[in-house]
C-alpha cells in the first residue's frame, strides 16, 4: 500500500455560506467511507494563513512567505494500493468539497 496526500488550496471552496452544512455532511460521509474501507489515515482543514516558518537556525517568523500564491486549505492522507485508487478517492473528496483536489504520492517511511 502507498500513502497519498490529497489536498486543496485555501480559498478553493467557493459556495454560498448557507450550503456549508451540506458540504460538511458530504465531506464527512466521504471520510466515513474511507474509514470503512480502511484507507483513511488522517486529514482535516487548516486555519487560514496561520503558518509559522521555522528556519534551520531555529528562527521563527510568521508565514507563509509573501511571494506564496497558494496556501494549503485542507488535506487527507490515505493508504491505498495504487495511484488510480487515490485518484478515485480524490474525485469523491472533490465532489463533496466542491473544489479540485491535488494528489501526491508520499515517499515511504525509511524507518519501516
Amino acid at each position: 500500500m502507498t500513502r497519498y496526500l490529497i489536498s486543496f488550496d485555501d480559498g478553493a471552496m467557493t459556495f454560498p455560506e448557507e450550503e456549508l452544512p451540506k458540504v460538511a455532511e458530504a465531506s464527512l460521509e466521504v471520510v466515513r467511507q474511507a474509514r470503512d474501507a480502511a484507507v483513511w489515515v488522517f486529514g482535516g482543514g487548516l486555519e487560514r494563513q496561520q503558518a509559522s516558518v521555522v528556519a534551520t537556525d531555529g528562527t521563527v517568523t510568521n508565514g507563509p512567505y509573501p511571494e506564496t500564491k497558494a496556501v494549503l486549505g485542507g488535506f487527507a492522507i490515505i493508504d491505498v494500493p495504487s495511484r488510480e485508487d487515490a485518484l478515485e478517492w480524490a474525485a469523491k473528496i472533490a465532489a463533496a468539497c466542491r473544489c479540485a483536489q491535488e494528489v501526491r504520492e508520499i515517499m515511504p517511511d525509511p524507518t519501516l
